[in-house]
C-alpha cells in the first residue's frame, strides 16, 4: 500500500514515516526542506532498512502537485503534515501561514477527490481549543477563536476538509489534533532539529543545555497554574507517531464510523514549563541555565488532552513518559552537536 507524507522528514512525519515501513507500508515523501534536511533521509534507512522515495516538492505549485498524482496513481493514502508551525512567528507573518497552510491542503484534496478511494490524516493540533473552558479537553470542547494565525489554519484546515468529506463520500479523513510532542527516536538516528532558533521548548532546552543557546526564556511566571508557568500535554513522538499508522489503518479498513473523524492524540496529563525543565536536569544531570520572562503573545494558560476516545475507538494509548521522552531528546542532542 504506497502512502504519501508530506513534510515526512520533518520531526513528526520522519517519526511516522519510520514507524509506517515498519508496518510494510511503501512510503513517498514530498517536502520543500524548508525547515528539515534531506540528511534525514539517511536515518530512516538506518533505522527501517529502506529509503522512501522522495521528491523536492513545494506543494504551493499547484502544477507540481497535480503532476505527482498523476505520476503517483497508486497513492492511496496521505498523511499531511506540511505547514509552518511557529505561534509567534504566525503572528508576525501571517499571510505566510494563511498560504503555505490553506492552500497546500487545498490542492491535496482537490486531487483526492478525483480518486475512488482515499484515505487523508490531518495533523491537527490543540490550538484550535484555545483556553477550553475544562480540563482535560475533550473532543466535543468548543473551538474558540484561534489565539494565533497558526492556530486559525488548523481550525480552517479542519473546516475545509470536513465540508469535502461531506461532498465527496469516497474520501475518508481524520484530524489529529495532538497536543505537544517532544523527544526523539530511541537509535538517535532522527529527532527534532529545527533551522534557526527553536519555537518549541524542549529543543530550546537540549540546545541551551549543550552551549548552543546563551539562556532559556519561560515565557510567563504569573499563569494562575501550579507553579505560574504555562501547562502543556507533552507527547513522545514515537506514541504520536503510531497514532497516524493507526488512524491511517482504520481508514483504509473502512472502520471509520464516519468519513471525517477528529481524534485528540496526547498523554492525558499536563505539565509545567518549570516540571519540563525539572525532568530535563534529573534525566540530564545538566543544571539549565533559564530566566522567567514576560508573557508571550497566543500563548494559552494550560492544555491538556482528554484521550479516551483515540484510547477507545482507535485501540491507542500513549506509553512513553516525560522523562523518557526528555531522556531521548537529549540524547539526539549530543549525537547531533557531537
Amino acid at each position: 500500500m504506497k502512502v504519501l507524507v508530506t513534510g515526512g522528514l520533518g520531526f513528526i512525519g520522519s517519526h511516522t514515516v519510520v514507524e509506517l515501513q515498519n508496518e510494510g507500508y511503501e512510503v513517498v515523501i514530498i517536502d520543500n526542506c524548508s525547515n528539515s534536511s534531506e540528511e534525514v533521509l539517511d536515518g530512516i534507512t538506518k533505522i527501517t532498512g529502506k529509503t522512501p522515495i522522495f521528491e523536492k516538492i513545494d506543494l504551493r505549485d499547484k502544477p507540481k502537485v497535480i503532476d505527482f498524482f498523476e505520476r503517483h496513481q497508486d497513492v492511496k493514502g496521505v498523511i499531511h503534515f506540511a505547514a509552518s508551525k511557529a505561534v509567534g512567528e504566525s503572528v508576525q507573518i501571517p499571510l505566510t501561514y494563511y498560504e503555505n497552510n490553506i492552500g497546500t491542503l487545498v490542492y491535496l484534496l482537490q486531487e483526492l477527490q478525483k480518486k475512488d478511494d482515499a484515505s487523508f490524516i490531518f495533523s491537527s493540533s490543540c490550538t484550535v481549543y484555545g483556553q477550553a473552558d475544562e480540563l482535560p479537553i475533550t473532543e466535543s470542547a468548543p473551538v474558540k477563536p484561534a489565539e494565533s494565525p497558526y492556530g486559525n489554519t488548523k481550525q480552517i484546515g479542519e473546516e475545509i476538509i470536513r465540508d469535502t468529506c461531506k461532498v465527496v463520500p469516497q474520501l475518508k479523513a481524520i484530524a489529529l489534533r495532538y497536543f505537544n510532542p517532544i523527544g526523539a527516536h530511541e537509535s538517535t538516528e532522527i529527532g527534532e532539529l529545527p533551522l534557526g532558533v527553536p519555537q518549541n521548548l524542549v529543543p530550546f532546552i537540549t540546545q541551551t543545555a549543550i552551549g548552543l543557546r546563551e539562556q532559556l526564556s519561560v515565557f510567563g511566571a504569573d499563569y494562575p497554574t501550579q507553579d505560574g508557568t504555562c501547562v502543556r500535554d507533552y507527547i513522545h513522538v514515537v506514541d504520536l507517531a503510531k497514532a497516524h499508522v493507526i488512524a491511517l489503518g482504520r481508514l483504509m479498513e473502512n472502520k471509520n464510523k464516519e468519513n471525517y473523524e477528529v481524534f485528540n492524540i496526547g498523554t492525558g496529563t499536563g505539565s509545567s514549563v518549570l516540571e519540563v525543565i525539572n525532568s530535563f536536569e534529573k534525566v540530564s544531570g545538566e543544571k539549565l541555565n533559564y530566566k522567567m520572562a514576560e508573557r508571550r503573545e497566543g500563548d494559552v494558560t494550560a492544555a491538556y488532552a482528554d484521550t479516551n476516545l483515540a484510547n477507545n475507538e482507535l485501540g491507542w494509548k500513549a506509553t512513553s513518559s516525560l522523562d523518557k521522552a526528555m531522556s531521548t531528546a537529549w540524547k539526539w542532542e549530543k549525537k547531533v552537536r557531537s
